[in-house]
């Protein structure tokens, strides 16, 4: 099928959103007890569920991408394929720390160098390379509520469609309307009570495709390198937050905890649904803003950013009091 006819923007997201409906289904009914998510001290669910949605996920977004002969940079294609491959082996059989790191930035190395070192230098390459490793990170980080990961996924890749779609440009929008496509029918089977949750295999790749797809539309002159960063940035805030006061407390950040904070409002009795909900209204107006601002001049765009950072800050600083209050009490 031809990717650049209007059409593709709308039959290439249907595509990607009915093989991975099926495929998540399939995936739901196998139940397979070698891929379960055993609840533990650290997890906020109750009862064991499959954890490799994500493999349901990629295969209905690959397949799309395939069927409409989608033209991205080889080294996304063997990132992607590395990135799920190590992400598999964690969820199955817990792979070391190290070798995931290894494979992670090996990916993000290859990437930043080759799209940025010829025009920008070794500089540019090592920034953008640690933060496509982060960006993976923390959106597994982030995928521990039910309709969390899948929420950010849906609305964060849409922007990126969006506003590829109005510059024009049909195929990047087709690329990320796709992906986009594919978490909304992982939604239906996540959104609490989740029957099924994202995964390694999901999460870690759908971050680096948030990072790379970033760095790619601002190569293509599509936005501003920040907004990326502010249409994602709910998770990008809690998670980088959440990483420096566990650092300073001497925590090793690699293990599991409950910490962040859209966890912590779980616990405090808001729930995943409405959570999730909440959640969902501040990436969509953060986006909104995001696509707005970007077509503004350099100061409006600081003071957008600014804006939200102290919006962050506020939160974040009131949530901390909070539970200090309350601990306190107790």
């Amino acid at each position: 099928m031809v990717l650049g006819s209007p059409l593709s923007t709308v039959a290439a997201p249907l595509l990607s959103f009915f093989i991975s409906f099926v495929s998540i289904l399939w995936l739901i009914k196998k139940k397979a007890d070698w891929v379960l998510d055993h609840p533990n001290s650290r997890s906020l669910h109750s009862v064991p569920v499959s954890r490799i949605g994500g493999v349901g996920l990629f295969f209905g977004i690959i397949t799309t991408w395939l069927c409409f002969s989608v033209v991205m940079p080889v080294t996304i294609w063997v990132g992607i394929g590395l990135l799920v491959a190590i992400s598999f082996i964690d969820d199955v059989w817990h792979a070391p720390v190290w070798c995931r790191l290894l494979i992670q930035s090996i990916v993000a190395a290859g990437f930043a160098m080759a799209l940025l070192l010829e025009p920008y230098g070794w500089m540019m390459v090592l920034c953008n390379a640690v933060a496509v490793v982060w960006m993976a990170n923390l959106y597994n980080f982030m995928d521990g509520s039910d309709g969390l990961a899948g929420g950010m996924t849906v609305i964060g890749f849409g922007y990126y469609g969006l506003i590829a779609y109005l510059a024009g440009n049909n195929d990047f929008a087709v690329l990320n309307f796709s992906i986009a496509a594919a978490a909304g029918a992982f939604l239906l089977h996540n959104f609490y009570p989740a029957r099924i949750f994202l995964g390694d295999v999901g999460a870690i790749p759908l971050g680096f495709l948030a990072a790379a797809l970033g760095i790619l539309g601002w190569m293509d002159n599509l936005w501003s390198l920040w907004v990326p960063v502010l249409i994602f940035s709910p998770f990008i805030a809690d998670s980088t937050v959440t990483l420096i006061k566990r650092l300073l407390r001497g925590k090793k950040i690699w293990q599991a905890h409950r910490e962040h904070y859209y966890q912590r409002l779980v616990q405090s009795g808001f729930g995943h649904r409405n959570t999730a909900l909440s959640a969902y209204a501040l990436m969509l107006t953060v986006g909104a803003s995001a696509v707005w601002a970007g077509r503004q001049d350099p100061a409006v765009q600081s003071w957008i950013a600014m804006l939200w950072g102290g919006f962050y800050f506020l939160l974040m600083f009131i949530s901390d009091w909070n539970q200090k209050y309350y601990s306190n009490r107790g």
